[in-house]
This record gives structure tokens, C-alpha cells and sequence, in this order.
């Protein structure tokens, strides 16, 4: 399974008054792996950014004015996208706007050209209803580090919302182990498989015996305060 992690930049929030991308990023996965394969743009708008729009992402137009226009990386955009399901957090938004950009150049939208669209907001408001479900409010609920995160950033957000993905639909098996490759080796937390190496040998530590005294201690304990239903004691001879 090939997805592609997606996020925008803009010169506003609206692509019918004529706001454009100003960046736009991609993370590859591969059946729950990250493979260091992104695709990372910033684009020359050719039109001013609105004030609220730059308090948020911080990127100037100053700075886009030596960067390609988006017509100039729409085919390598597809190409690195082709056949692959699109994740992003509010899909309706950046599907908008990348289907906007397309239609400038008479192309075809892009989810004609992935094998579908995740939109992660909606799948975090079936999970946590009624609560925030911004990218800031999954990170501190799924224990993902944000903290260098201070403004928006296409590539930041699209490598942050993988991990929150991951942590979004491991479910409970991630606390015993993670989710093995097609080798049988194991998956870091961010989805990432650990460099190669010999597979660490399991030790088993046993209790000692003052350890096991305590822990029968424990037992009688538990035996007389449940009037001899203690589950964890082997019951006497013939009973």
C-alpha cells in the first residue's frame, strides 16, 4: 500500500477569489513505512498574500518571487503521486485548491489520478467527537512531538500528520509490538524500519528468591481476604 502524506501553504483560504498554492509537500509511505521519498515546492504565486494567511505560514512574497509557478512542477506533482492514496487533514481544502491549480492548466483533477483521498479531520471527529481535532490537538493526544512546530509549514505538517496517522489506526497492538514488514522485522513508532542488525536475543530474567517469597506473601494475602478464592493458588491435593 503506497500513500502519499499531503499538505499546502496559500495566499488565503479561498481558491475561487483567486488565492493560489504557495507550497505544497508530499511524504511517501509504503505499507505503514516511511521511505525518506518526498516531493517539497515553494511556488510564485504571482499574486499578493493575505495578512492572516502570512501571520500563519510566515512565507512572504518576497520570497517566492525567484520560485517556480505551479505549472512549472504540475507533471512532476502527478507523476510523484500517481496511484497513490492521498492522506491529508482537511482534504477538502488542499483538494480544492490543487484541483483549482490544475484547471488553470486544462489537467484533470487530482483524484483522478490517486487511488483515492483520506481526509484524517474527518476520520479524528468519528474517533473523538465533539472534541478538537486540529493537528496541534491530535499531536497532544497521540503523544506526538509538535514542540517545532511554531508556524505552518507544508513539509513539517505532512511529516507530522504521518506519525499522527500512524498513532490514529495502530490501535492497542502498539502497546505489545508494532506492525512487522513483509520480512518479519518491526516498525518504529513513526512507522520507520530500524537499521538493519542481528535481532536481539529475548533474555528472560527470573525472580529471585526473596522476590518469590514476597510475591507469596502477596498471594496468602489476597487468599485470606477473598476466603481462599484466590485464583493465582494452586488448590490443596483432592480438593
Amino acid at each position: 500500500m503506497r500513500q502519499i502524506f499531503l499538505d499546502t501553504e496559500t495566499t488565503g483560504l479561498e481558491h475561487k477569489f483567486g488565492h493560489r498554492i504557495i507550497e505544497i509537500a508530499c511524504v511517501e509511505m509504503r505499507n505503514r513505512r516511511l521511505t525518506n521519498r518526498h516531493f517539497h515546492r515553494y511556488l510564485n504565486p504571482d499574486r499578493d498574500i493575505d495578512a492572516g494567511a502570512l501571520s500563519v505560514h510566515g512565507i512572504s512574497r518576497e520570497f517566492l518571487l525567484d520560485k517556480p509557478r505551479f505549472a512549472d512542477v504540475a507533471v512532476e506533482f502527478l507523476d510523484f503521486v500517481r496511484g497513490a492514496e492521498l492522506v491529508i487533514h482537511n482534504a477538502a481544502f488542499d483538494v480544492g485548491f490543487l484541483n483549482a491549480e490544475l484547471a488553470l492548466l486544462d489537467m484533470a483533477p487530482v483524484d483522478t489520478v490517486c487511488h483515492g483521498v483520506c481526509d484524517t479531520l474527518r476520520m479524528a471527529k468519528d474517533l473523538h467527537p465533539g472534541k478538537k481535532n486540529n493537528l496541534n490537538a491530535l499531536c497532544e493526544r497521540y503523544g506526538v512531538d509538535n514542540s517545532h512546530r511554531t508556524l505552518h509549514g507544508a513539509l513539517l505538517d505532512a511529516e507530522i500528520l504521518a506519525e499522527v496517522y500512524l498513532a490514529m489506526t495502530r490501535g492497542q497492538e502498539s502497546l505489545i509490538m508494532d506492525l512487522g514488514d513483509d520480512k518479519g522485522g518491526r516498525l518504529d513508532t513513526a512507522g520507520r524500519t530500524p537499521s538493519p542488525g542481528r535481532r536481539q536475543t529475548l533474555q528472560v530474567k527470573r525472580a529471585s528468591p526473596e522476590e518469590l517469597a514476597e510475591h507469596q506473601q502477596v498471594l496468602t494475602a489476597i487468599q485470606e481476604a477473598s476466603k481462599g478464592k484466590c485464583l493465582w493458588l494452586r488448590p490443596a491435593a483432592g480438593d
